[in-house]
């Protein structure tokens, strides 16, 4: 039953009916993600999608497939001996809504007290 009303634990029963009716797997990454190309878009670009390995989470993508997946290059990652640039960062999750997540000074979230206004800053009065 899930396949048919949920799409971020997996592909929906759709998804996997599409995918092997018209796609062509293209590659796979490191994550387990499987990545398809198919059909023909409005802008006459072919179709590319990817199938998670496990939830839906758009930063998963790696940067060689990111570019890949929106068009930037035209050559798949598997189809080349692709090896990220030295500047390029190793992928981390999207740490937002967990423990591990960003939490500047001052926010509610962090737990702090915040820091006291130093009177650098005259707020706007509409009409003044």
């Amino acid at each position: 039953m899930t396949q048919f009303f949920t799409w971020w634990n997996g592909p929906t029963l759709g998804t996997r009916f599409f995918t092997w009716r018209k796609g062509t797997k293209v590659g796979e990454d490191q994550f387990g993600n499987v990545y398809y190309e198919g059909t023909f878009d409005s802008e006459g670009r072919k179709r590319r999608w990817v199938i998670y390995n496990g939830y839906a989470e758009a930063s998963a993508i790696p940067a060689g497939w990111h570019g890949w997946i929106h068009h930037r290059v035209d050559t798949a990652p598997s189809q080349e001996n692709y090896k990220p640039y030295p500047w390029e960062k190793n992928h981390q999750a999207n740490l937002t809504g967990s423990a591990a997540a960003y939490r500047p000074q001052g926010s509610i979230a962090h737990g702090d007290n915040r820091p006291t206004v130093t009177g650098d800053y005259d707020a706007w009065t509409p009409g003044a």
